[in-house]
């Protein structure tokens, strides 16, 4: 079953839910290939239509495409019947320090290191080193990668403003991959919203992937403003991310940054995550059935990625998409002023 088409483009139909592959990466543990083919084989198994990958070249410095290239192929998968989204913007280099200098404490395991190349040549060579590592199974969907964090490293203004340049001159290579027939769509990923909401203004995109800025526990009324905005542009929103970096759902860390329970900022974050839990038991609704019903529900979101460390996971986070949740969950949880 497949679900609304890829913004401007009528090429696919994107499923409900796509599948994150930050774990195939190493994020916060090591994983054996086989648990990982596991993974994806669930992925092909239990996809409604199309099986659609979101990876990325800093995940895990390219392991994340390395074993979905793998994966697939000792699957024997025919690539017709996926779709790779590569969110492009960070290259491997060789690892030189005792772990990577990217996110560090984050990806384990790892034998390779990753640098952020974000200008025409640099996209170019993570689109082509990326295809390198997936194989027989090109990305069709490509994207610049964090380009808020590029952003962020700006020295000065004068250097800003060379930054966002870099930015545009990386998105007119994207363009003109598309335009030659290598890829399908153009798109953005970046954890904050309103470097996209700039870049909108200057790139004509088919999609953008909202990362940890509209989940149950956190959603400003001016993104839901620029999603609904986005949607009437007839820009596909993909909502990624929505369990704030699995903390919503039991992990120790919120967008990726370990909490600290001693300081004022964790502390309030677990009362609130344990408030949560508690509805949700009261209710008899699991926390990522009701972080995934809010992340998709928005009007705009075509689409959740959701990423797993678990193969058996995978048929539960497909079967998310027709959860029944009563609305009187929602009204409680409006009066806890958990949303």
């Amino acid at each position: 079953m497949m679900s609304k088409a890829i913004g401007k483009t009528t090429f696919a139909w994107l499923p409900k839910v796509i599948y994150g592959t930050s774990s195939l990466g190493n994020l916060y543990k090591e994983m054996s290939f086989a648990d990982k083919l596991a993974i994806i084989r669930a992925c092909v198994q239990h996809a409604e239509g199309m099986a659609v990958f979101d990876t990325a070249g800093k995940y895990g410095a390219g392991l994340s495409l390395e074993s979905i290239g793998a994966g697939l192929k000792q699957l024997n998968v025919d690539p017709s019947t996926v779709l790779i989204s590569n969110k492009l913007g960070w290259y491997r280099i060789p690892l030189e320090t005792e772990e990577p200098t990217f996110e560090p404490g984050v990806w384990k395991g790892l034998r390779y290191d990753a640098e952020q190349r974000i200008s025409y040549a640099g996209i170019l060579s993570c689109f082509y080193q990326g295809n390198q590592l997936l194989g027989d199974y090109p990305a069709q969907l490509v994207s610049v990668h964090d380009p808020d964090e590029y952003l962020a490293k700006a020295s000065d203004q004068a250097d800003e403003d060379q930054r966002y340049q870099d930015i545009l001159e990386a998105y007119r290579a994207l363009n003109e991959l598309k335009d030659q027939g290598k890829v399908l769509a153009v798109g953005v990923g970046s954890k904050s919203w309103k470097v996209i909401q700039r870049i909108v203004q200057d790139v004509e995109l088919d999609w953008v992937m909202i990362a940890n800025s509209l989940t149950l526990h956190d959603h400003p009324a001016e993104l839901l403003e620029f999603i609904a905005k986005l949607a009437a542009a007839n820009i596909a929103v993909i909502n990624s991310a929505v369990f704030n970096g699995g903390f919503l759902v039991g992990s120790d860390y919120y967008n990726y940054q370990l909490v600290n329970r001693e300081s004022v900022e964790g502390e309030t974050l677990y009362k609130w995550r344990e408030q949560f839990w508690e509805i949700c038991e009261k209710f008899a609704v699991k926390p990522a059935e009701a972080c995934f019903a809010y992340g998709f529900g928005i009007d705009g979101v075509k689409a959740v990625a959701l990423n797993t460390s678990r193969a058996e996971k995978v048929k539960d986070n497909v079967a998310m998409v027709n959860r029944v949740i009563p609305m009187e969950f929602w009204d409680e949880l409006a009066v806890s002023g958990i949303i």
